[in-house]
């Protein structure tokens, strides 16, 4: 019987798994928040932090998950949890890459409507001066 692999082990096997997933870009190393994360377009999506996988998902998500005792919410050790952030232990039920998976599609879905939003205020900002002169 093989051991169970470390919980860094499953995380660099995460990171290959998504090395060449289109708009995501590996860790970087060095220090400070967010230094083991996996980003889609600049954002992060999931990192290894304290033996965990930390994943950002919708906040009814994260509350479904940690109702059913796969992990908690993520605190950043600061004593307050943050409403999207989700920790799963390496005991999590869960596959860790099937949480990143829904992490990376909750991503790209929150790209896509920002864009959308900056594309609708652009348009409005442009058609403001025309309507004011209009009465």
């Amino acid at each position: 019987m093989t051991p169970d692999p470390t919980p860094e082990l499953r995380f660099e096997d995460l990171v290959s798994e998504f090395s060449d997933t289109d708009g995501v870009t590996l860790p970087h190393g060095g220090g400070g928040f967010g230094r083991s994360a996996l980003r889609y377009r600049g954002k992060i999506f999931a990192m290894f932090v304290r033996g965990d996988l930390v994943v950002k998902l919708p906040a009814r998500r994260v509350d479904e998950l940690v109702a059913a005792g796969h992990g908690q919410p993520f605190d950043a050790n600061k004593g307050t949890p943050m409403r999207e952030w989700f920790a799963a232990p390496p005991d999590c039920p869960l596959t860790w890459s099937a949480l990143a998976r829904e992490a990376l599609d909750f991503a790209r879905q929150t790209a896509r409507t920002t864009a959308l939003r900056r594309r609708v205020h652009k348009e409005v900002a442009a058609t403001a001066p025309a309507r004011a002169g209009r009465r």
